[in-house]
């Protein structure tokens, strides 16, 4: 999904690169909430590790056509959403370096794969978290399915702004059926991986997953309260 220089004009980039700046902008004051807890500082730093090293793995979703981890779910449930965006917005702008995106297209990057995919997603998992059982065991398939939904979620964004500035000759309805129809699959494996590594700290650490702490205290005053009652 990594956008070029060149495929969305000079207009509309520059109008994208306002939208991500202003919700990178208000991403850092949402931050200074989520990582009051000096634990959760360095998890920020290994998380924007992990989706840097994950999403230079590539793996095969069609005949000619591969994919690989976004990052935004996964980075917004252990972290937070706002934190999630910096720390999505930050892999994304030490990729340029390896040639993935163009600068000018920065803020589309930005705007598409982790403003949308974390804002999207985390509504999707907390409205998730509402049908599902209230137990931390349901932070995974609520993770699981605002992965599923994000990744569509910002191949819709990038057809927006196509709409508005893209410079190719490839039919609106052409490029957004090709869009979504391979990002469906792509949210497929941003799902499973998701899941897994979800699944794996909320098992080791789930006072270190943000999106499982009210669950998770519930569950402590729950059994607090049958101890001193016992």
């Amino acid at each position: 999904m990594h956008v070029p220089d060149g495929f969305i004009d000079g207009p509309v980039s520059l109008g994208a690169g306002v939208v991500a700046a202003a919700a990178i902008g208000v991403a850092l004051r949402g931050s200074r909430r989520e990582l009051g807890d000096e634990k959760v500082a360095p998890l920020a730093g290994l998380v924007a590790a992990f989706v840097f090293a994950v999403q230079m793995l590539n793996f095969p979703v069609a005949a000619g056509t591969s994919g690989h981890l976004l990052g935004g779910v996964l980075a917004a449930v252990l972290v937070g959403p706002w934190t999630g965006v910096l720390c999505v917005a930050v892999v994304l702008l030490v990729q340029l370096f390896f040639a993935d995106g163009g600068l000018t297209a920065y803020g589309v990057n930005v705007t598409c794969m982790a403003v949308a995919t974390a804002l999207v997603g985390w509504l999707v998992f907390r409205l998730a978290l509402v049908v599902l059982p209230r137990r931390p065991g349901s932070v995974v398939p609520a993770a699981f399915l605002a992965a599923l939904v994000s990744v569509p979620a910002a191949a819709l964004a990038f057809t927006g702004i196509y709409a508005l500035g893209g410079t190719a000759d490839i039919p609106l309805g052409t490029l957004a059926a090709a869009m979504v129809g391979v990002h469906v699959l792509i949210g497929i494996g941003e799902a499973v991986i998701t899941a897994l590594v979800v699944s794996s700290v909320l098992a080791v650490r789930p006072d270190l997953v943000h999106g499982a702490r009210g669950l998770v205290a519930a569950r402590r005053e729950a059994a607090l309260r049958s101890a001193v009652t016992a």
